[in-house]
């Protein structure tokens, strides 16, 4: 008896069986490699100058990213969300213009393709976090003409337009990492102004503010968040340059836990998501405080350090992260 398997987070098995062994009366899994479907992006970013490259890397193998098109306009300090089918690169700025935005760039999965502005934020403002439900992305927190905000903007996935004002966060900050669980978004750590462990917490089922549900193992800015089916992620960051993982539940609210550490300290990179794993790309690495390219990968079914499996197509830092 065979039945197609599915591996964690609802990602698709290839040639993947459960089987059922008549001679030991065991259901058992097949030998055969299941394949992690999907790829990750990380689009924008730089330092001096920004770029507005979009890279892909693919989650199945530990490989290089490529080059698959641009963004619609050249930025560092965006945000990232994903639906299942496109990209989002939202807000950001480029100091060598200069010139900040409220630009929300859409660019899909299924083909390498160039950006395109699909509609604006409430205010111009970088250095938010982002998340997405299963119908919408959000951009939280960050820094408008006007000083740091505590603004969440949601726009929807389903049809091209702006963003609405639907909640504040708990505090006033900007450079935090945005997790995704399947029914609330999160926000962590930042610069309020101190940098802060604070980790927030908002419905997607309604328009709300968030709440203050537990705390970061350390003070950090400039972290990048990952997110599985059960736990969000804090990665790196700043003061200093930090290698720390933080994983928190998504079941209840709670404190985070140190659960592994990056190959080296690393500032400013950026997070993506497979169904079993979580990644930081790019980013300001230590001992030398230079722009890095590589690609960190760590483990969701145990706590494990991540390993280097790959390098983006350029060095940068303040980017954005999406999966699909």
């Amino acid at each position: 008896m065979l039945s197609n398997a599915t591996a964690s987070g609802g990602t698709a098995a290839a040639n993947a069986y459960i089987i059922y062994n008549s001679t030991t009366g065991r259901v058992e899994w097949s030998a055969q490699q299941v394949v992690i479907a999907g790829a990750g992006y990380t689009s924008g970013g730089g330092a001096f100058p920004a770029v507005n490259t979009i890279d892909k890397f693919p989650f199945a193998t530990d490989g290089n990213a490529s080059d698959v098109g641009d963004l619609t306009v050249v930025r560092f300090f965006v945000a990232g969300q994903s639906s299942t089918v496109s990209g989002y690169s939202s807000g950001g700025a480029d100091p060598s213009a200069p010139a900040a935005y409220n630009t929300i760039d859409k660019f899909p999965f299924a083909s390498n393709a160039n950006a395109t502005d699909v509609g604006d934020l409430t205010q111009v403002k970088q250095s938010s976090a982002g998340q997405s439900s299963s119908s919408s992305g959000y951009s939280s927190g960050g820094v408008a003409p006007g000083g740091r905000t505590n603004t969440i903007d949601k726009f929807p996935f389903a049809s091209n337009g702006n963003a609405t004002d639907v909640g504040d966060l708990t505090q006033i900050r900007n450079s935090a990492a945005g997790q995704s669980s399947s029914s609330s978004g999160y926000t962590s750590g930042g610069y309020a102004p101190g940098t802060v462990n604070t980790i927030d917490k908002f419905p997607f089922a309604s328009n709300a503010n968030a709440t203050d549900v537990g705390d970061l193992t350390r003070v950090a800015e400039e972290t990048s968040g990952q997110s599985s089916t059960t736990h969000g992620y804090t990665s790196g960051g700043s003061p200093g340059v930090l290698n720390t993982i933080d994983s928190f539940p998504f079941a209840s609210n709670a404190n985070a836990t140190d659960v592994g550490d990056l190959p080296v300290g690393k500032s400013r990179s950026v997070g993506q998501s497979s169904s079993v794993s979580g990644y930081a790309s790019g980013g300001v690495a230590s001992p030398i405080s230079v722009l890095t390219n590589a690609i960190d990968k760590f483990p969701f079914a145990s706590n494990t350090n991540a390993s280097d499996v790959g390098d983006l197509s350029q060095a940068r830092g303040r980017a954005a992260g999406q999966q699909g």
